[in-house]
């Protein structure tokens, strides 16, 4: 896929590739540090550290029971979509109590995916209404977890009141061709906005 035709901002390195910034969002489980993993070139940096019982109220633990790590920072990673085209990955913390470095981790970027589990659609209300505040263009992702139950992508656009402009798309965050279908749809979203938009971040 030929990506020279991208003229969105972004640091230009050696040979003429382009590198981007890249957040990826969502509520606490959703797949953020699964879906870095799985994609990135390079080993990534993860900061997941083990829950424990002092913080499982905090960490509101309903319908992820079973998770036993958490970021408490960032997850980093790294995919070239081929030549001319670098992403620079930046997963954000889930939980509430790290919000505030969401701020710090959104300079810079040119656009975001917002994970979505389709069991807890309200754990990302938050990162879409992020997106919104600070005018980040984003396509929402839908992690299918082995038991999550098949909705009509209308129906989640509804439910979460995600504008029509905006993309959604099913994926499995721990198969990295999947993943990368997420990014290439995020790129091909934000070569569709006006260069006046894209100018503006």
């Amino acid at each position: 896929m030929d990506w020279k035709g991208f003229d969105g901002p972004g640091e230009a390195a050696a040979g003429g590739t382009r590198s981007v910034k890249v957040m990826i969002a969502g509520g606490f489980g959703t797949g953020k540090t699964t879906m870095v993993r799985s994609v990135s070139d390079i080993k990534p940096l993860t900061t997941e550290e083990t829950l424990t019982e002092a913080t499982a109220d905090v960490d509101r633990l309903i319908g992820v029971s079973g998770k036993t790590r958490t970021t408490v920072s960032l997850d980093f990673g790294k995919i070239g979509l081929n030549d001319d085209l670098v992403l620079y990955l930046f997963g954000t913390p889930g939980q509430e109590r790290f919000w505030f470095l969401w701020n710090g981790l959104f300079k810079g970027a040119l656009g975001a995916i917002v994970l979505v589990d389709t069991r807890r659609l309200e754990s990302s209300f938050r990162a879409i209404e992020e997106m919104e505040r600070q005018e980040v263009p984003f396509v929402v992702a839908l992690n299918m977890f082995p038991d999550s139950r098949h909705h009509p992508v209308e129906e989640i656009r509804d439910a979460l009141d995600i504008p029509g402009h905006t993309p959604v798309v099913a994926f499995d965050a721990r198969d990295r061709a999947s993943s990368r279908d997420v990014l290439v749809a995020l790129i091909h979203h934000l070569k569709e906005r006006p260069a006046v938009a894209l100018e503006a971040r």
